[in-house]
């Protein structure tokens, strides 16, 4: 099986130095490549003078990660694309597990690893942890993640399992699976555009695993941190982008109540003195509608809308039953 480690790069010369070695040295079976979304910093020359032998996609725009992926995948011949962050800490032995797992499966079309905390590595990190799921309304949770809420590592998730959604930050899809998918929807730019990617194969009939056989280390928040408005507000409107295209059943019905329940985020935004957080989940739903027609018209395309949740809603769990753990749930 022929794997590309296909690394984004935006104006993140810093991480490539202290990140990128850890991915040369524990993936020899693999071809590793960097893919520049135009940066304006010393990336390019950073990489030609350092790892002249690793092959470096320019794209002419920095269409974020999903246009990013997008053009750079269709110069790569492989099997098996790794979509890995430039911000990632890779351990030895990680492809293994992968690998095997695909082997094993032909329906296996995408796998996610055990994603811990860079910064606290006894913990799960945000962005994947164990494997993802979403509830009935859209909000997406994680095995060793709910909300803000980041579980010990104790073994707990060391298995091999069915997921609903990979993480972005570490992501291994077939080649054959990301053409059949057109890719990513590049409408989302970034955020929530793996979990559009993974509801899509999951229509499909395809199986997305967790492998916690193999693990890397995210730091997360390197490119765009949880305290800056613009993640919020692509975070909201970008779960909405999905479930209107993706889930089965009455639509109406889910809109309605998250509509309520990002008001409800809203006025929490608020009374924590976060204005243009709140402003962020308006400028979400305003962008939403704007674009509301051309994702009926996706949502008419995907015949066979598969069952997609395991929980009525997440937001109730946590915040109101204090389920803070997937144990618990």
């Amino acid at each position: 099986m022929k794997l590309a480690v296909v690394i984004l790069n935006w104006n993140g010369e810093k991480l490539l130095e202290q990140f990128l070695p850890s991915v040369i040295q524990n993936s020899k079976t693999a071809k590793i490549y960097v893919a520049d979304n135009a940066s304006t910093d010393n990336s390019i020359t950073f990489m030609k003078t350092n790892y002249p032998e690793i092959t470096i996609i320019q794209n002419n725009e920095n269409g974020g990660y999903a246009k990013g992926y997008n053009d750079s995948l269709k110069s790569i011949a492989a099997d098996v694309f790794c979509l890995l962050n430039s911000d990632v800490e890779v351990t030895q032995n990680w492809l293994n597990p992968i690998i095997d797992t695909f082997n094993k499966d032909a329906n296996t079309a995408i796998i996610q690893p055990k994603i811990l905390d860079y910064k606290n590595k006894d913990y799960f990190e945000y962005a994947g942890a164990g494997g993802g799921f979403i509830d009935k309304y859209g909000y997406p949770y994680c095995r060793g993640r709910i909300f803000d809420t980041l579980e010990n590592d104790q073994g707990q998730y060391n298995d091999t399992t069915e997921i609903f959604w990979a993480s972005g930050a570490c992501l291994f899809i077939k080649n054959a699976v990301f053409k059949a998918l057109n890719g990513f929807d590049e409408h989302f730019f970034a955020h929530m555009e793996e979990i559009d990617l993974c509801w899509r194969a999951k229509n499909l009939g395809y199986s997305v695993k967790y492998v916690g056989a193999s693990t890397v280390f995210h730091v997360g928040g390197a490119t765009l941190k949880n305290t800056n408005p613009q993640k919020t507000f692509l975070n909201f409107r970008n779960s909405l982008f999905a479930i209107t295209k993706n889930a089965n059943g009455f639509l109406l019905g889910k809109l309605f109540v998250r509509l309520v329940l990002d008001g409800i985020a809203g006025i929490k935004f608020l009374i924590e003195l976060k204005p243009n957080h709140l402003l962020a989940v308006l400028k979400a739903h305003f962008s939403y509608y704007y674009h509301l027609n051309r994702l009926l018209k996706q949502r008419k395309n995907i015949k066979n809308k598969t069952n997609y949740y395991q929980r009525t809603s997440i937001v109730v769990d946590y915040f109101v039953n204090k389920k803070t753990n997937y144990k618990s749930l």
